[in-house]
């Protein structure tokens, strides 16, 4: 089975209004096999059948089909440069003037299988000496509920560990059925959530963040939703707060109330103190 132009049409705008995420026409094959794989999950034999499912959402299945599309290849220590620049100069920054029991928060979003926030919580406990004296709370969030799954299972293979050293590896893990399971207590310093990145009321019911891991999904977005994401994005923040993008992403195509931030480490984006939402 293939789809015609107004098909594809239909399936790609369901998808944005969803999820914000802009499929490029050329990826044409990749929608068709994962709209099949759903089709024939839910025993729809036609397109508009499938469709008309979406609509009613009676089983959930919108959540299904949003998860079929999302990507979420990652791995531990990934663009190490900004865990360089969290222990090196954003978490002094934030702590300067602030008392140990007011909390500091740190979001990854989205967070895929988890690799993200736990490379977050294992940074810290390596290499930020004042890590004992404060109370973190670090935050998981993704739009897609499989992969949530196997951020809170906190199971590995080999690919995922590459870069994280045998030494670190071996602290924090246990062998289990040829992967590697985090430590419970690693894996309990992480809270994982269901949030959608452009749906400010929805991201709204975490509260605001003193850091921000946004990483390697704006290049998803067309300037609209990147828009969205970025005011999204700047109210989770407290005034004085960080947010990291992915290497390849900026703010430079849409209005931005962020000020860049040039740390030695890494380029960040801070909301300033005196910034009304």
């Amino acid at each position: 089975m293939t789809f015609d132009a107004t098909d594809l049409a239909r399936v790609c705008d369901l998808l944005y209004r969803q999820t914000g995420i802009l499929v490029p026409g050329n990826r044409r094959p990749f929608i068709e096999r994962r709209v099949l794989e759903r089709m024939r999950a839910t025993g729809a034999g036609t397109l508009p059948a499938y469709l008309a499912r979406l609509k009613a959402d009676a089983d959930g299945e919108v959540q299904h089909f949003v998860n079929a599309f999302t990507v979420n290849e990652t791995y531990f220590d990934r663009e190490d440069h900004q865990l360089r620049c969290l222990t090196a100069s954003l978490m002094g920054a934030v702590a300067a003037g602030r008392a140990p029991d007011d909390p500091i928060r740190i979001w990854s979003m989205p967070c895929a299988t988890g690799e993200e926030p736990y490379s977050v919580a294992i940074r810290l406990l390596e290499h930020w000496p004042e890590v004992d004296r404060w109370e973190i709370e670090i935050v998981g969030s993704d739009i897609d509920t499989r992969a949530l799954a196997a951020a809170q299972a906190g199971r590995y293979g080999a690919r995922a560990l590459a870069r994280l050293p045998p030494a670190l590896v071996a602290r924090y893990f246990t062998p289990e059925d040829g992967a590697w399971r985090i430590l419970p207590d690693l894996r309990d310093s992480v809270r994982f959530t269901r949030r959608n990145l452009v749906d400010a009321a929805g991201m709204a019911q975490e509260g605001r963040f003193d850091i921000v891991f946004c990483r390697n999904v704006l290049i998803y977005f067309d300037d609209a939703s990147r828009a969205v994401a970025a005011a999204n994005l700047f109210a989770a923040l407290r005034p004085g707060g960080f947010l990291c993008l992915g290497h390849t992403e900026s703010m430079a195509r849409i209005p931005s109330r962020f000020r860049i931030r040039r740390f030695p480490e890494a380029i960040v984006y801070q909301r300033p103190e005196d910034a009304r939402d």
